[in-house]
Parts: C-alpha cells; structure tokens; sequence
C-alpha cells in the first residue's frame, strides 16, 4: 500500500499523479483499492492501466471518485489481457481538469490474484 497527497498540476514541477506497481508473474485478474485518507469529503480522478511487456496499455478505468474520509472503493477484479504479459499497473490520481482535489490524501493498493 502507498500513501500519497494529490500536488498541483506540474506546469512548473512535476506532479507525483503517478504510482507504479511492477507485475513479476503472471495473473489471472487484478484488483485496485483506494482509500481516502483525508480528514473531508474529496474527489479523487483516479485512472488505472495495465502496461504489458510489448509497451502497450490498456485503460481499465477513468472517472472521478468522491470518498468520505477513511471510505474505501474497490476497482475489479479486471480480467488479465489474453496474449498479453503484464508488467505494471499504473495508478494515477489526479487531473489538470479537477485542480481542487489538489492537497488531499489517499492510499492506493494493486492486488493480483491467481
């Protein structure tokens, strides 16, 4: 599990929206947990990729997710991609166009089960 606050978009500094887990093995499906860890209610715009070994992705999910503080939300599980190798799961939380979720803390989990 990392724990992380939303930073402001990354026009003069680079943002930290990303999280990577690395994949060592294979799957059968994958499931993303978030929590808020914010003393309020917040949005957090969260997407979610699989990243496989031939450098292709694919979006799993893209939408804005409100949280009371200490609310979990569990993504999945999303069946791996047959034919492919993954070897990351990218999070991202955060978004140009939601500048007022900036500040607030969450923590993100991947889990892959066989």
């Amino acid at each position: 599990m990392v724990q992380k606050r939303i930073s402001p978009d990354g026009l003069v500094r680079r943002n930290n929206w990303n999280t990577d887990f690395a994949v060592d093995r294979n799957f059968s499906r994958y499931r993303i947990t978030l929590q808020s860890a914010s003393t309020e209610r917040a949005v957090f715009p969260i997407a979610v990729f699989l990243r496989f070994t031939d450098n292709t992705d694919i979006r799993l999910v893209n939408e804005n997710r409100t949280l009371e503080p200490n609310q979990t939300h569990v993504f999945g599980p999303f069946p791996a991609v047959p034919g492919k190798r993954t070897n990351q799961v990218n999070v991202r939380v955060g978004a140009t166009t939601m500048p007022g979720s900036t500040g607030f803390s969450y923590r993100v989990s991947v889990e892959g089960c066989t």
